[in-house]
């Protein structure tokens, strides 16, 4: 098991911890305290504006599934941005030490290979020391200044595919959240009208309550997914960022020094 997919794993369960000690300690008994107080209004009669308080709209279950799933999806995005900037950070470092108006010859290319593999393991396996040891190697069998060029292009292009194949599970979670919200709309929905009979007899009490459920399940899930969508974007652009990057770094302080 990589260390990635343990992180993921203790992260999911460290969520599923955190929000279910949270809901039980304070946001159901909350909730359930208002409900019971605005049941006492609504059968002592007279006029009332019901609250609508936060702890009521996220106190079922759908919407800590939601939070379980929201801060899970948090967690893989920051792990994954933080690989991210740690890679943007060798932009900064000096990998290849040409001077400028040096021109590299094919049997040269052993020699400026070394700085790269003295990296530690952590920093050889990121992209830029990766797409620029490749492209060393082939320049060193081939000599050709195309291949070289096409070995650059091709290695971004792998990165930005494996990059983006990782963003799968966090796309999973923002189309599972608002499926969790609509299956909240379904039971609540379901349950009013299993109490469709007490309204009949003027006790609407039931029935408020299991639309309550149906709405605001479908409103968390909804504001939950915009806020994972808005972080997924954010991290794709760095992600494209870094290709870029890395491909404008090797063109720059390498492949305008290649002489065949």
């Amino acid at each position: 098991m990589s260390s990635e997919f343990i992180y993921q794993l203790f992260a999911l369960l460290i969520a599923v911890i955190v929000v279910h000690a949270v809901y039980v300690g304070a946001i159901r008994p909350s909730a359930d305290a208002a409900i019971a107080r605005q049941m006492e209004l609504q059968a002592a009669g007279g006029d009332f504006v019901p609250e609508r308080s936060l702890a009521v709209v996220v106190r079922d279950f759908e919407q800590e599934a939601c939070f379980i799933l929201l801060l899970w999806a948090l967690a893989v995005m920051g792990y994954k941005a933080r690989r991210t900037l740690h890679e943007q950070a060798l932009f900064a470092r000096s990998l290849l030490d040409i001077p400028e108006g040096t021109s590299v010859l094919p049997q040269d290319a052993r020699e400026y290979s070394r700085a790269i593999e003295a990296l530690p393991d952590a920093e050889q396996d990121y992209l830029l020391p990766r797409t620029l040891l490749a492209a060393l190697q082939r320049f060193a069998t081939t000599g050709s200044i195309q291949a070289v060029s096409d070995t650059i292009k091709e290695n971004c292009e792998i990165e930005a595919d494996r990059l983006d194949s990782e963003l799968s599970m966090v796309r999973y979670i923002s189309w599972a959240i608002p499926s969790i919200g609509f299956i909240g709309t379904v039971r609540g929905i379901g349950d009013a009208l299993g109490q469709a009979y007490k309204a009949v007899e003027g006790d609407i009490s039931g029935v408020t309550v299991s639309l309550g459920v149906a709405f605001n399940s479908t409103f968390v899930a909804l504001v939950l997914s915009i806020i994972i969508m808005f972080c997924l974007h954010q991290l794709q652009l760095v992600q494209e960022r870094l290709v870029l990057d890395c491909q404008r770094y090797a063109d720059q302080r390498l492949l305008r020094h290649l002489v065949s």
